[in-house]
């Protein structure tokens, strides 16, 4: 058996990169994982509801779809994320700044809302909340996206404690730089300095980062919460 056999699972942002590489991992742990993007996965065989993270009326939809389909909702992974127009706050456009947080970090918080008034209904959950390095440690001309993934660390810190005699735990994971497939298509000179940045020599792939969060997410860290598990390749300990 696997390690999520007969979990349900949601994964926002999952028909791509980290999400996508983690719907493969539950999936082949046994749960049932799906997909809740603007997009489809590529991949037909892969459950799929077309969610505005920004909505909470699309996710409640969602979240009624899965429980009407499946029963219940063990696990959600809020995944879904955008990019920042890097900038100084001199220069900052406002526009993107309101939709980086917007989808990065009030998405986070609305997905939850949805996923967990479920939990508490059933006395369970696991949410594994999306953060970053860059939520972590500074960086030149991050702001929006720093922001974003700096709150959604510590505002994971609260839940867990809010909701830590309900048996539902929250955790959030800070992936360092990762080989997606859009990464994949910048020029060496913009890959390099992340490379070079981290200790293991290497950009992370996807399926790094899906593994980490299959195991928070699953009984076997049963005594976990309220945790920011960096995977960063060392990024982080300089």
């Amino acid at each position: 058996m696997g390690k999520l056999e007969n979990k349900v699972a949601v994964v926002t942002g999952g028909s791509s990169g980290i999400g996508l590489a983690t719907i493969q991992k539950f999936t082949a742990e046994g749960a049932t994982a799906v997909s809740a993007d603007v997009t489809a996965p590529a991949d037909a065989g892969i459950a799929f509801i077309e969610t505005d993270v920004t909505d909470e009326q699309s996710l409640q939809a969602m979240v009624d779809q899965v429980v009407s389909q499946y029963g219940h909702l063990d696990i959600l992974v809020a995944n879904a994320g955008v990019a920042e127009q890097k900038a100084g706050v001199a220069d900052i456009d406002m526009a993107n700044w309101n939709k980086v947080i917007a989808i990065d970090l009030t998405g986070v918080v609305l997905t939850n809302k949805v996923a967990v008034a479920q939990m508490v209904k059933q006395g369970s959950g696991s949410v594994v909340n999306m953060s970053s390095i860059l939520g972590v440690v500074g960086a030149a001309k991050s702001q929006a996206y720093s922001a974003a993934k700096a709150g959604v660390a510590n505002y994971t810190k609260s839940q867990a404690v809010t909701y830590a005699q309900q048996g539902i735990r929250f955790n959030s994971v800070a992936p360092g730089y990762v080989a997606t497939p859009l990464l994949k298509t910048l020029p060496p000179e913009v890959t390099g300095p992340m490379v070079g940045k981290m200790p293991i020599g290497r950009l992370a792939e996807p399926a790094e980062i899906a593994n980490v969060i299959a195991f928070i997410a699953s009984d076997e860290a049963s005594f976990v919460t309220g945790a920011t598990i960096n995977v960063d390749g060392g990024y982080t300990a300089l």
